[in-house]
């Protein structure tokens, strides 16, 4: 009778759950193209996990994995499935490689207390010796050689060939005095300054007004009315407001002028100081009327038609004489 090893026996239970797994999918009718493509695990780790072979698999969590979706795809305890894949690796006796980490070695070099007080030491030497060297009076900055005898003795013959000048006071007024020897300075005078006169400047002039004798027509407002003078020649607008009551405007006198305004009745055309009957029973709006004398001019009244000559008396019949 043949016996089975103690580290065969995984291999048996990794096998007997591999045929259950492949069972459930045959009854199920599925293909393992099927099952592959539902769970998105590749065909070769169902079918080592169908034949057992676990080390076929990534790692034992990959195996895990892989078993709990596919028992709980085909409708099995996935937690028992789990459980039993589990017994059967930790009873294989198999020992998971030692995970080692490396340590960083540790740096080597003075501490730092030993660096500060070298510091520390350095920087009370310098100071040391930089008061040492300014505080004596043995430097050689210092020591200023003497003046040669030579240059002494020309300086002292030099102050005593100098001419001696007599002292003049500053003058406290008055023209400027000259030195002894010189000839006299020249007085300044004054020179007149030459003011332009002020230039005047011309006033702006005004606008022309036409003379007294030129103007032969003046509007004036009886009431507020808007009025326009507008020259037909030229295009332009000598005259486009609203006049006040009482406002009059002289029109120049020239040919081209014509009038509008918004009420008829509103407006006084004088000609050469007689009132125009033009708008005499008119309203409303009139437009380009005409501001010529001879069209603004009262017409002289027309003289009334001669009588008409009576009709001649019709002539008696004379009666025949007696026979």
């Amino acid at each position: 009778m043949k016996r089975f090893r103690p580290q065969e026996a995984p291999a048996v239970d990794a096998a007997r759950l591999g045929e259950e797994l492949r069972d459930a999918r045959l009854a199920l009718g599925l293909s393992i193209e099927d099952v592959a493509a539902q769970l998105r695990i590749r065909q070769v780790y169902l079918i080592a996990l169908e034949e057992g072979r676990t080390k076929d698999l990534p790692s034992p969590a990959y195996a895990i994995g892989f078993v709990r979706n596919y028992a709980g795809a085909l409708g099995l305890d996935a937690g028992d499935m789990v459980r039993r894949l589990r017994d059967g690796s930790a009873g294989s006796g198999v020992r998971k490689a030692d995970l080692v980490f490396p340590e960083p070695v540790p740096e080597r070099g003075f501490p730092a207390g030993v660096v500060v007080l070298v510091g520390a030491v350095v920087a009370i030497g310098a100071y040391v010796a930089w008061y040492n060297w300014t505080g004596t009076g043995n430097r050689s900055v210092d020591a200023v050689p003497p003046v040669p005898e030579r240059l002494e003795s020309a300086a002292r013959s030099g102050e005593a060939l100098r001419p001696q000048l007599p002292a003049t006071p500053a003058p406290t007024s008055g023209p400027p005095q000259a030195a002894p020897g010189m000839p006299p300075l020249p007085v300044p005078t004054q020179v007149p300054v030459q003011v332009p006169p002020p230039v005047a400047t011309p006033a702006p002039a005004a606008p022309p007004v036409p003379a007294a004798d030129q103007i032969r027509i003046i509007l004036r407002a009886k009431a507020d009315v808007w009025t326009q003078v507008r020259d037909t020649r030229s295009g332009q607008q000598l005259l486009a407001r609203t006049m006040r009551a009482g406002e009059t405007f002289p029109v120049p006198n020239r040919e081209g002028l014509v009038l509008s305004t918004g009420n008829a009745q509103a407006m006084e055309i004088m000609v050469e100081g007689t009132a125009s009957p033009i708008f005499t029973g008119l309203q409303g709006v009139r437009r380009d009327v005409p501001l010529t004398v001879d069209h603004l001019r009262p017409r002289p009244a027309a003289a009334p038609p001669p009588p008409a000559a009576a009709p001649p008396a019709p002539a008696r019949a004379t009666p025949p004489a007696p026979r």
